[in-house]
């Protein structure tokens, strides 16, 4: 089973989506995780969006990506450019992936625009975690 962490800035919004999602539809292949480089707690919008797809991630706590030091992660996923450029060191053995989403916390507008930039973010994650672990590869031809 592939351990693979999902970091982004506050580790509020899109880590964990795609944590969740991962728990949800990839539990059998990969053990997700997820944590920031500045945590800020999860983002009840967040849960909200991912309730309405089915999936519960009330549960899922907001963490420094320190606290995850110990696991010996195969891939560690940057969801957004600046958990990119500060991401901490991992051993050698620790794939680095990018794969940029949009900030729904950064959403401005009415309630009804910020939750449908929470739900196309969300969306967004659960159709580039159905491709895991192959985008994990993205040379690979599994």
């Amino acid at each position: 089973m592939l351990k693979v962490l999902f970091l982004c800035t506050g580790n509020s919004c899109r880590s964990q989506m795609a944590e969740g999602w991962a728990k949800a539809l990839k539990s059998a292949e990969v053990e997700a995780y997820s944590a920031g480089v500045e945590p800020k707690g999860l983002h009840p919008l967040a849960v909200k969006v991912m309730a309405e797809a089915g999936v519960d991630i009330s549960e899922q706590r907001s963490k420094h990506v320190r606290t995850l030091k110990d696991i010996p992660f195969d891939y560690v996923v940057t969801v957004c450019d600046n958990a990119r450029e500060s991401c901490p060191l991992f051993p050698l053995k620790t794939k680095i992936i990018h794969a940029g989403f949009e900030d729904p916390a950064a959403a401005k507008g009415s309630e009804d625009e910020v939750l449908s930039v929470f739900r196309r973010v969300r969306d967004e994650m659960r159709d580039f975690v159905q491709g895991l672990p192959q985008k994990l590869n993205p040379g690979s031809s599994t």
